[in-house]
């Protein structure tokens, strides 16, 4: 058992002051110094410096581990043209990211605060990196493929990764789905994958309406992506459209990503199976997807959290960062209002998402938490600062486990 005692604590509901936390793996008790110290006569007690912050980890919910080699490699602005920048340079990109380099991505994220991610997995390439994280992983084998010809053969290779992760046996990592997108997944494999889903409670993934190509060729097989299909996969129809896609989905409350060029009608139905919207602003504007309309997911009552997706269309993994962006981007919405919810998304939101017991200081909750070091006592703008101007992260802990700083700042 241990306590720290920090000057502040940041709750969903409110800011505590002059209160401590006694935890190990999960919290416990958060009380008076002096009445935990009672309660706990044997436990290891960190009084904090003036100023300190105890908050929560951060939980970004997609990321693409595998793709962390990209700087300067494929092309932004437009999203056609990124993709086949993806596919052109895709062997580069998956060879010259090895172990090491994945590691790094994995170590830059725990940095900024990230103590809990979704990594979206392709190949498998990345089960070693993330199955040695530090952090909680939640491991999204992903599904994809459009051609019933193929249709076994890439099960097979998905269900050997999915296997593959479930022999991976530790603390804070669980294995979990991924259906590429609408247009990629041929609906006999998405069947099959959600039967699993519901059979063995994992969690459930997409991306989904990213961009105005994805919308013109599931609506009429038409748009950028028709010369794509029939070029590279001698495809001329779309496999599925967007709601026969979302109809798999009905019963199984997923995570959405993207959903940029969602209509109302999918919206209502994203709200109505109890979906979670996961926005990465950055990749939206790198790709030239625009940006999505935070205001109508509330209107639908739709769950929605910040992520940073991968470096292929990312300069960084920060949600700091994300959600300073977002700030900028979602620029009708009221600041301070905008800047809580950011926070509650990459927090208590993404943990309800997830289906993980932790995203906020609270007794009974897993004890993943930061110590950042503010300059002066917090004020009602907290949430706002905490965003823009990045703190010092001093003290990280997962699961009660404390971080040593040289590993998160080598």
């Amino acid at each position: 058992m241990q306590i720290i005692s920090p000057s502040f604590i940041l709750t969903p509901d409110k800011l505590l002051q002059d209160l401590s936390v006694a935890f190990d793996n999960v919290i416990h008790k958060i009380a008076p110094l002096q009445e935990l110290i009672e309660a706990f006569p044997h436990a290891k007690v960190t009084t904090l410096k003036e100023n300190s912050l105890l908050m929560p980890g951060l939980i970004n919910a997609h990321v693409h581990i595998e793709f962390s080699a990209n700087k300067t490699e494929l092309s932004y602005g437009d999203f056609i043209s990124w993709l086949y920048s993806v596919i052109e340079n895709r062997e580069l990109l998956i060879s010259s990211c090895d172990n090491v380099c994945m590691q790094k991505a994995i170590q830059s994220m725990l940095a900024c605060g990230i103590t809990t991610f979704g990594a979206i997995s392709s190949h498998g390439m990345d089960l070693e990196a993330c199955a040695g994280a530090p952090q909680n992983v939640v491991f999204f084998n992903e599904l994809i493929g459009s051609q019933a010809t193929m249709a076994d053969a890439l099960f097979n290779d998905f269900l050997l990764r999915l296997d593959a992760s479930k022999s991976i046996k530790r603390e804070g990592f669980f294995p979990a789905v991924a259906i590429h997108s609408p247009y990629s997944v041929h609906p006999i494999l998405i069947k099959k994958a959600i039967k699993i889903v519901k059979n063995e409670k994992l969690k459930l993934t997409a991306h989904f309406m990213e961009s105005d190509a994805e919308r013109n060729w599931l609506d009429n097989s038409e748009g950028e992506f028709k010369d794509f299909f029939e070029n590279l996969l001698k495809q001329k129809y779309a496999v599925s459209d967007a709601n026969e896609f979302l109809g798999h989905f009905d019963t199984t409350p997923s995570l959405l990503t993207h959903v940029v060029k969602a209509n109302e009608d999918e919206l209502q139905k994203l709200s109505s199976s109890g979906h979670t919207v996961i926005h990465c602003p950055i990749s939206n504007r790198l790709l030239g997807n625009g940006a999505i309309d935070l205001s109508k997911l509330d209107k639908y009552n739709i769950n929605w959290i910040c992520a940073t997706d991968g470096l292929s269309s990312n300069y960084k993994l920060d949600l700091f960062e994300e959600m300073k962006i977002a700030l900028f981007m979602q620029s009708d919405s009221p600041l301070l209002e905008l800047s809580k919810k950011l926070l509650m998304s990459v927090t208590r939101n993404a943990a309800k998402a997830l289906g993980l017991n932790t995203g906020e200081i609270a007794e009974g909750k897993n004890a993943d938490m930061l110590v950042l070091d503010l300059d002066k006592a917090p004020d009602d703008a907290l949430a706002l600062h905490l965003i823009l101007h990045g703190y010092n992260i001093s003290q990280i802990y997962i699961n009660g486990k404390i971080i040593k700083e040289n590993s998160w700042n080598s």
